[in-house]
């Protein structure tokens, strides 16, 4: 806009509609072009906006429609939805605004094709599908819920606080326009829980800690909804509390020898009342049991301690063997003269392998060492007639 002396002038696009004013009040509305109104007391204002594609603030439009109401339906579309609807305002076919409860918004129809759908959630909880696939969910302002169940999940749908309906794997969405709306999904696989260690006094008070490892999975997803907020921190603590009674009714001995029946007594502590939280527990057992310093250097001192004396068993009876051999066979030796020339023979065959020469001083008339060749040959002729 520009003014020469008395006239006042604009131009107005093709994409673009211009307000003229005369002394703030509204006159009438300029289409493309170029205008030149006489205003010799600088009266007249010109404001050009866009109006392809765009929105018109709501309060110039509905002051419009009762001060012009012709200019007004011409020109615009006012959208006001009531209490529990929504509107889906289409430009030029592609829906590109969705209009909330108790709200007011206008749109120039001048250039662009508007439609504008209103859907009662009062009657609808869910978001129909072809609605769902031309909107743009994130920008619903709050008014659309929706989430993607995944496999091995279960979804739990709450309207106002209630469980209303158990939802499978998939994409949901649901009009949240004058209620609540929240959806819990929940994995049904088996989920791990490692129980950190906690010290624990046995019977006999000693501390010790203890570390245990379960499985368990949700098997009814509304009982386990309404049961408690986290079924695994639930689960964790009864576990917590049946390893402590299991551990502080024994002897660190009878826990030490008997892991397997405390691995029983917690499962059957647990699984009866996981079912009231509509969980199942699979396995569960003690991972590891930690002592202290002192109590475990004690043991290995009582451990090293059973070594000793049992290899001390084994060899004393294997001592005791080795001397009752020995006298069986000093008695058949008492007994068979020959039984104890062999033995000689033998012992001096041993002797002749390690000692490359011997010298063997005899008496004169003895015949030692014509005796001693004599019983060397026939040795050697026995070997050779038994194939050695």
């Amino acid at each position: 806009m520009s003014r020469l002396r008395f006239w006042t002038t604009a131009v107005v696009k093709d994409d673009e509609r211009a307000f003229l004013r005369r002394d703030g009040r509204f006159e009438k509305l300029l289409p493309p072009g170029r205008f030149m109104e006489f205003d010799p007391f600088g009266q007249l204002t010109i404001e050009t906006v866009k109006v392809l594609r765009a929105e018109i603030a709501p309060e110039r439009a509905l002051l419009l429609a009762k001060t012009e109401p012709d200019i007004a339906t011409e020109n615009f579309v006012i959208v006001q939805p009531g209490p529990t609807e929504v509107a889906i305002v289409s430009m030029d076919g592609d829906a590109k605004h969705l209009v909330l409860p108790n709200s007011t918004r206008a749109f120039w129809k001048t250039l662009t094709a508007i439609d504008v759908e209103l859907v009662d959630t009062a009657g609808s909880l869910r978001v129909d599908k072809r609605h769902l696939d031309k909107l743009d969910t994130a920008r619903s302002g709050g008014a659309i819920v929706e989430t993607v169940i995944e496999a091995n999940h279960a979804g739990l749908l709450v309207v106002d606080g209630v469980l209303t309906e158990r939802l499978a794997p998939g994409r949901h969405a649901f009009w949240s326009v004058g209620r609540t709306v929240r959806i819990v999904s929940m994995d049904l696989r088996p989920q791990p829980l490692e129980v950190t260690a906690q010290e624990i006094l046995t019977k006999d008070r000693v501390g010790i800690r203890v570390t245990l490892t379960a499985f368990a999975r949700i098997v009814d997803p509304e009982k386990a909804a309404s049961a408690a907020t986290d079924v695994n921190a639930t689960l964790y603590r009864l576990i917590q509390f049946a390893i402590r009674e299991a551990v502080a009714t024994r002897t660190l001995d009878d826990i030490l020898a008997a892991r397997h029946t405390i691995d029983n007594e917690v499962r059957a502590y647990v699984t009866n009342r996981a079912g009231q939280l509509g969980a199942e527990i699979g396995e569960i057992g003690v991972k590891d049991v930690i002592l202290p310093g002192d109590v475990r250097d004690l043991l290995n001192k009582v451990v090293e301690a059973e070594r000793v004396a049992k290899a001390n068993i084994i060899r004393r009876q294997e001592e005791t063997a080795a001397t009752r051999s020995l006298l069986n066979t000093s008695k058949l030796m008492e007994n068979n003269p020959l039984l104890l020339r062999l033995k000689e023979l033998e012992a001096l065959e041993k002797l002749v392998e390690k000692v490359g020469r011997i010298d063997l001083h005899t008496g004169a008339g003895a015949g030692g060492f014509e005796a001693l060749l004599s019983n060397l040959y026939k040795l050697g002729t026995e070997k050779a007639a038994d194939g050695k």
